[in-house]
């Protein structure tokens, strides 16, 4: 013979309702925490992008101030005369412009005025031309 025991039904209501309570407070708390999971992770990739986009603007700066500097030093050595010129190098805030003795440097020292360096050697004529004021000369006129 089995002999099954029960519980009374109040005791039965209350373990069920106990039970549901729970689970139902479960689910509210994962909502909650996955709610907050999501927006810590929108959070993390606005951030991704905004460092992407000033990365891409920093970039974009770089290659116009590169823009600036190349076409100038090419207007430079225009001025000048290609078969004259030996050597072009930027140091620092600088472009050094090695030239033949002998060469015509007024249409330079027009254009570029007290910002242009020369120096006269026995072998050349060095020629520094200041790019710091034409960047920014040339930036705020954008």
């Amino acid at each position: 013979m089995i002999v099954a025991v029960k519980t009374n039904s109040k005791k039965r209501f209350f373990i069920k309702l106990a039970s549901a309570i729970v689970v139902v407070g479960m689910f509210i708390l994962y909502y909650f925490h996955m709610s907050n999971e999501f927006a810590n992770q929108q959070k993390k990739e606005q951030e991704s992008k905004l460092k992407a986009v000033e990365i891409d603007n920093k970039l974009a700066k770089q290659k116009k101030l590169e823009r600036i500097i190349y076409k100038e030093v090419e207007t430079a050595v225009d001025l000048i005369g290609q078969r004259h010129v030996q050597d072009v190098k930027i140091i620092s805030h600088r472009a050094l412009i090695v030239v033949d003795l002998g060469t015509n440097l007024d249409a330079l020292k027009v254009r570029y005025g007290s910002s242009a360096l020369i120096k006269k050697d026995l072998k050349d004529i060095k020629v520094a031309i200041d790019l710091k004021y034409i960047l920014e000369s040339k930036i705020n006129e954008d």
